[in-house]
């Protein structure tokens, strides 16, 4: 009886380990933030390379 007993509380524990939901990795930053964040990115970048192009083809200009 107690081997029955034994198996029959594995599977039930196995059962329920298997069934529960996982733990949520909290780390990082929201969606929301990592969107703001590459964002700011994109329009820094844009910003040095127009300003790299404006000064360039003013300095080219004939005078």
């Amino acid at each position: 009886m107690t081997q029955l007993r034994r198996q029959l509380q594995f599977l039930i524990g196995t059962f329920v380990w298997l069934r529960s939901p996982a733990a949520r990795d909290e780390r990082g930053l929201s969606q929301s933030a990592e969107n703001a964040i590459l964002l700011a990115g994109a329009v820094a970048v844009a910003t040095i390379v127009i300003t790299t192009i404006s000064i360039y083809v003013s300095n080219h200009l004939p005078k």
